[in-house]
């Protein structure tokens, strides 16, 4: 990284946000949460500190997620939290604003768009990009989308589940769904409160995706202590929750995942479907990696799915690779200010 034409990549993440400095690799890996003061609306802190405070704050405190299904949602929120990352990120350079490419769901309309170009811009950044997630996704995977190959990618994340096809740098079809790991989050507590009649909150139900989940039904299951309050009585209690009953909780989110991928694989040209049915579909995104997902998408679709490696951070490392070539993914790069 020269320190006179610093670049920054961030995946502007629902759940988390990454910053990736080309040369130096992943440097930043945090919640999209803001804590703010309720009576003054001052700005008390951000990222892993921000998170913490979800659910333990008093009352004049909020935890705040300004990104709203992968979108901007606050504003001012997301500018000061990008303002935050990227002079975290920068350290001691601050003298130097950086050129800042960030990851946008493919289905991001042209307003939304404009608003994560501003906020970037005043939040510090000398130029911005924005690049659609699958795209990315698929440069980080190692995927080579300048080919004129049919590449499928599934990238789930946070708020969004992004699918697309991609050929010759350019996303041939694609949809974007408002359903993911969030969304199973909520499917979970929701399952624990008609079925066991308690009270869990989001980190809870987030730990029991990741700890117990899985994507379809298994033989040896997984079982885990959980703790709640009771609706009843209103006093805490613990019960044991076991792999398949989350996986049946998770079912209705699960099956619209499905139909996304199938709608897009539904649209994709003949002569590009034959590449993927070879080359299978990459999933990539920190909720691809709950359990046996693979197997779920090849039992509902019929093509082979596969794990991208250290799927978390494909975006991110797909803004690395775009900065260091921008000639040459032109074509992918939308806005520049």
């Amino acid at each position: 990284m020269s320190f006179f034409n610093p670049k920054l990549g961030i995946d502007l993440g629902t759940a988390n946000t990454l910053v990736f400095a080309p040369g130096r690799g992943v440097i930043l890996n945090e919640p999209s949460v803001v804590a703010i003061s309720d009576v003054d609306k001052r700005i008390l802190a951000v990222g892993v500190e921000a998170k913490e405070m979800i659910g333990r704050t008093p009352e004049e405190i909020i935890a705040y997620r300004p990104l709203k299904d992968g979108v901007i949602a606050d504003y001012r929120v997301t500018q000061a939290m990008l303002r935050y990352f990227i002079r975290k990120a920068m350290g001691r350079f601050q003298l130097f604003r950086p050129e800042v490419m960030v990851s946008v769901p493919a289905g991001v309309t042209s307003t939304e768009r404009r608003a994560v170009v501003e906020a970037t811009i005043r939040a510090g950044a000398r130029a911005a990009y924005v690049v659609k997630e699958p795209v990315l996704a698929a440069i980080g995977a190692g995927i080579p989308i300048q080919e004129a190959r049919g590449n499928m990618v599934v990238d789930i994340g946070g708020g969004t589940t992004d699918v697309a096809v991609i050929s010759l740098g350019g996303i041939v079809a694609s949809t974007s769904v408002k359903c993911a790991g969030d969304r199973l989050d909520h499917a979970i507590a929701d399952f624990v409160k008609k079925t066991y009649n308690l009270g869990i909150g989001e980190k809870t139900a987030e730990r029991i995706k990741i700890e117990i989940g899985s994507a379809v039904p298994v033989e040896d299951e997984l079982a885990m202590q959980v703790r709640g309050r009771d609706f009843v009585s209103g006093l805490p209690r613990q019960f044991e929750l076991k792999t398949n009953d989350v996986v049946r909780a998770m079912g209705k989110e699960l099956r619209e995942i499905i139909k996304a991928i199938r709608n897009v694989l539904q649209e994709t040209p003949p002569e590009l479907a034959a590449d993927i049915i070879d080359r299978g579909i990459t999933m990539t995104g920190g909720t691809s990696q709950l359990r046996n997902f693979p197997e779920l998408v090849l039992r509902r679709t019929g093509v082979k799915a596969q794990l991208a490696e250290d799927a978390l951070f494909c975006v991110v490392r797909g803004t690395g690779v775009a900065l260091e070539h921008l000639d040459s993914y032109k074509k992918a790069i939308i806005a520049k200010r």
